[in-house]
């Protein structure tokens, strides 16, 4: 299972390890944002999450813990926590969002990124990677201590890390 803040590379990362692994790579995101971001209600995201986690092996790329609990974590032989700087992710952050406006790189289920979307109220994607970025540090050593957790820090741990798998 990965886990970072919104731009580290979980998804890049995911997809790199379930090929080298060959297992299944499942994107949350792709489940939890419907069509017109319609949110996947809670108990049909769990219907759908818990056979993938009780499958022989996979790479999830999020938790969605306040939908799924610690279904994804419970399952988890590793959870990798891309704990990169601010100045690392949010330039990357900025690139794919840029993308994904002029609709260079596709969103789940035909959705689309909004200026308003990315910039603006509680919601929005900048916002909410700040957030969560400080959040899981403050929060994270003490949520995922009975869990094998590798926490890696830098682009530079991040690509040994892949490379020894």
């Amino acid at each position: 299972m990965l886990a970072s803040a919104s731009g580290c590379g979980k998804t890049t990362v995911g997809r790199a390890l379930s090929e080298r692994l060959g297992v299944a790579f499942v994107e949350l995101d792709a489940l939890v944002h419907g069509p017109h971001w319609t949110e996947t209600p809670d108990d049909v995201l769990h219907a759908q999450v818990a056979p993938i986690v009780a499958s022989e092996g996979w790479v999830i790329d999020g938790s969605y813990r306040r939908k799924l609990g610690t279904l994804v974590l419970d399952g988890a032989d590793t959870v990798l926590w891309l704990d990169l700087p601010i100045r690392v992710w949010l330039p990357r952050l900025i690139r794919r969002t840029a993308r994904r406006m002029r609709g260079l790189e596709p969103l789940w289920n035909d959705n689309r990124e909004t200026l308003r979307g990315v910039l603006w109220g509680r919601e929005s994607l900048f916002v909410y990677a700040f957030r969560s970025h400080f959040r899981r540090r403050r929060q994270y050593p003490g949520e995922l201590a009975r869990y094998n957790v590798v926490r890696l820090r830098s682009q530079t741990a991040v690509d040994r890390w892949l490379a020894s798998i």
